[in-house]
């Protein structure tokens, strides 16, 4: 059969053939639309018994040739008939769908449904995480020890350059601005105060958060939507593997393990530089901090940001496989879950650092 879209003009009537598809008129469409042009303002016969397919862009091209009225004789397939008809009940011009003003309150309500449905979600992770636990409890032979250490590494001993980096210049500027200010009033000593306090207790673990939450958070969500994009998750639930078990929970605890060793160590190069620099401007020695730093800074203050550092290690990996659980099969929904997963995790990190402040505001305060 024939399917190249062809038209002849026979005495009385005009003659169509072949699969009259956008696909199949695309070679040939303007050839085809000049001879329908020609005929534009006939009135003979048509027939269109011959057509073997017709798609909606030829019953447009022929409904406007027809001048949107129906020929005075026509020959046609009750299926094809169908089509033509469907493109003739359509409006000339389709109205653009009307703005929707701005509504405050319906913009507010769909982002805490958002919330909740997400909240839900990590909820119903953690409670599967408890589950898995349980199981390992009773089965340790089961313990993915080979995927908690990968991540371990992953998370963990990578991430310490970057977060050396950035601690090494926080401490340096901290210091550098703090010096500044207690030249100006005499108080130059209590620089090791300031450097201590808000390094090991807040500064350190957020800084250290938000690295490993753009780092390590982002790339668990993406390694969790890849494999859902590549149906490796459904592999492995066809042959009865717990995604969650060997997927999930290595990262969520090594994770969890990894941060507070992070913070420690990001704390410690971050006073280091904050040392260096009041070295530099206030001529005060190493020597001098390491021995008025245990007394300005009390051992609770180091026990609360190594605790943040496992809360927030423990939210950031939960956030991360959530969200790289909800990836669907294509690219786009990877990205804007890579970036919902970063977002968030930031962003619940800030929230349980305040709430982890105002707890323990009573805990660790240096006595003047």
């Amino acid at each position: 059969m024939n399917d190249i879209p062809s038209l002849q003009v026979e005495p009385g009537k005009i003659v169509l053939s072949g699969q009259w598809t956008l696909a199949a008129m695309l070679p040939h469409l303007a050839e085809l639309q000049a001879d329908l042009e020609a005929l534009k303002q006939t009135s003979r016969q048509w027939d269109l018994s011959a057509l073997s397919r017709l798609d909606s862009a030829a019953a447009v091209l022929l409904w406007r040739v027809w001048q949107q009225a129906w020929p005075p004789g026509l020959e046609i397939l009750p299926l094809h008939r169908q089509v033509i008809e469907r493109v003739a009940v359509l409006p000339d011009e389709i109205e653009a769908p009307e703005a929707r003003s701005f509504r405050l309150i319906e913009v507010l309500g769909s982002l805490l449904l958002k919330a909740a449905v997400n909240l839900r979600g990590m909820l119903t992770l953690f409670g599967q995480l408890l589950l898995d636990l349980a199981y390992l409890f009773r089965h340790p032979d089961d313990v993915p020890w080979r995927e908690f250490t990968a991540n371990i590494y992953k998370a963990g001993a990578q991430a310490l350059p970057v977060t050396a980096l950035v601690g090494f210049l926080i401490g340096v500027t901290i210091s550098y601005l703090s010096a500044l200010q207690l030249k100006g009033f005499g108080a130059d000593l209590f620089i090791v105060n300031i450097l201590g306090i808000s390094i090991i207790r807040e500064l350190g673990p957020v800084l250290v958060a938000v690295l490993v939450a753009g780092r390590s958070g982002s790339a668990m969500t993406a390694q969790i939507g890849v494999m859902r994009v590549t149906e490796e998750i459904d592999a492995l639930s066809t042959m009865g593997i717990s995604r969650t078990l060997r997927i999930v929970l290595p990262k969520i605890l090594g994770l969890t393990a990894a941060m507070p060793l992070l913070v420690l160590w990001t704390s410690f190069v971050a006073l280091f530089g904050g040392m260096l620099a009041a070295l530099l401007q206030l001529d005060l020695s190493l020597y001098y901090f390491f021995e008025n730093l245990p007394r300005a800074v009390p051992m609770a203050n180091l026990l609360i940001g190594l605790g943040k550092g496992v809360l927030f290690g423990f939210v950031i990996a939960l956030v991360a496989c959530h969200f790289g659980l909800r990836v669907k099969p294509n690219t786009e929904s990877l990205s804007a879950n890579t970036t919902s997963a970063v977002v968030t995790a930031i962003t619940a990190v800030i929230l349980v650092d305040a709430v982890f402040a105002v707890l323990t505001r009573q805990i660790g305060m240096p006595q003047l």
